[in-house]
């Protein structure tokens, strides 16, 4: 595993990830999800899970995986969606008031789309930063 690939394409990631949760919950959604407040710990919050959800992508392709390429980032993620999506919002099912199931169908939705995206980009940045490093 090359680390200089895997922490670019992970912080890369975040940060995309981090852009497509302020479209998707921020800009698209006003008044379907409750807005945060806008606290800096809120703020430093949301940018460290998306850093860490880039870091985390980053890992299994560049470890594991052997992901390389837009379209297979865009695949992995995909599938790495699902689960987070399903797992985040079980939880939040089981403990947060207020949650109904069109939020739980919307948000495990999003998570799918801004994880395969983030996929994408990671993969491709993975691909790229090898070949300019070998």
């Amino acid at each position: 595993m090359n680390i200089k690939s895997f922490l670019i394409a992970g912080l890369v990631g975040g940060i995309i990830n981090w852009l497509l949760g302020w479209l998707f919950y921020g800009i698209l959604p006003e008044d379907f999800f409750t807005q945060p407040k806008d606290s800096i710990k809120t703020m430093v919050s949301i940018l460290s899970g998306c850093l860490t959800v880039g870091l985390f992508i980053s890992y299994i392709f560049s470890r594991w995986a052997k992901v390389s390429t837009a379209k297979n980032g865009a695949k992995a993620g995909f599938i790495i969606g699902i689960f987070m999506g399903l797992i985040s919002n079980l939880f939040n099912m089981a403990f947060l008031k207020g949650l109904t199931y069109g939020m739980f169908v919307t948000d495990v939705i999003i998570t799918i789309i801004t994880t395969a995206i983030t996929g994408a980009v990671i993969g491709l940045l993975i691909g790229k930063l090898n070949r300019n490093l070998d």
